[in-house]
């Protein structure tokens, strides 16, 4: 998905303009995606008051608390729109968390224009509740998740003494359920393409097998998630929460990785930040353009 030139942004604006059919003034409709521009934003659908922050750096200060935002994000491109994440919708989390502003993550996104079956596909970084909660919301996407996520999340997780933390029994229903429906593609593995110019990447292990997403193009984009909460853990070189605690050693090593990939601290997106939404610029309520 690499950007499009000024040249073709200006000839675009200019067929526009003058009421050309893009195709007749541009050229054939068969151009590959990856040729084309990608706009990368965030959608952030609620806040969360009081988050302890030990929660998501393990070495902070007992009892810090900080209120981190609730997010997803958008990956458009001229044939395909792909979220980043769900977000959530079900009732029970908003008992066990202090939810403020929330805005139901479909409906959040309809200020960029997005009709909730206007999603083509939904790359799920992890089956967190906040992450793959909503997921149902969107039912004509294709989902894709790591293999080893939806094994262990369908199977092991639910047996005794397993860990399950954070995952939604009801999320997991309906993704078996979608598999069911053809609508699942399981990926295996680091470093895999999914879609031109989109291609996922493991190693940090928030979950049992997360990913994160990167976005290709003159200036790459790696959209995190939660395999780094906070820029804060990048800049200091701090780990963020892992599933196993003895994977902080890669989870830090994972976000030097993904400044490799995006070639600067700045495009490498965190899950819950709230500076997210104040380091981009604002393009609706609640939505910031990163690029």
């Amino acid at each position: 998905m690499r950007p499009a030139s000024p040249l073709h942004h200006r000839a675009r604006l200019l067929c526009l303009y003058v009421g050309v059919p893009l195709v007749t003034c541009l050229g054939s409709p068969g151009v590959p995606v990856a040729a084309q521009e990608a706009e990368v934003f965030a959608v952030r659908y609620g806040t969360i008051r009081g988050f302890p922050l030990r929660g998501l750096l393990p070495d902070a200060p007992e009892g810090e608390r900080i209120d981190i935002a609730l997010a997803v994000w958008v990956v458009r491109s001229a044939d395909r729109v792909v979220l980043f994440d769900t977000g959530f919708f079900r009732e029970s989390w908003f008992e066990r968390f202090d939810v403020r502003d929330f805005v139901r993550p479909d409906r959040a996104i309809a200020s960029l224009g997005i009709a909730p079956g206007d999603v083509t596909d939904v790359v799920v970084s992890h089956a967190h509740w906040d992450h793959m909660g909503g997921l149902e919301l969107f039912p004509a996407a294709t989902a894709w998740i790591q293999r080893e996520e939806f094994v262990y999340y369908t199977g092991q997780a639910w047996q005794q003494g397993a860990r399950r933390g954070g995952i939604d029994a009801a999320d997991v229903v309906h993704l078996v359920q979608r598999n069911t429906q053809g609508l699942v593609r399981l990926v295996d593995g680091d470093g895999v393409e999914i879609i031109p110019g989109l291609t996922v990447h493991t190693g940090s292990r928030h979950t049992f097998a997360s990913q994160y997403l990167h976005v290709a193009g003159a200036a790459p984009i790696v959209l995190a998630s939660d395999n780094v909460y906070l820029w804060r853990a990048i800049e200091e070189g701090r780990a963020s929460a892992t599933f196993e605690p003895d994977d902080r050693d890669g989870n830090v090593a994972a976000a030097r990785r993904m400044v490799q990939l995006a070639g600067d601290v700045g495009r490498v997106i965190p899950g819950h930040d709230p500076d997210t939404f104040v380091r981009f610029p604002e393009v609706g309520e609640g939505v910031v353009r990163i690029r």
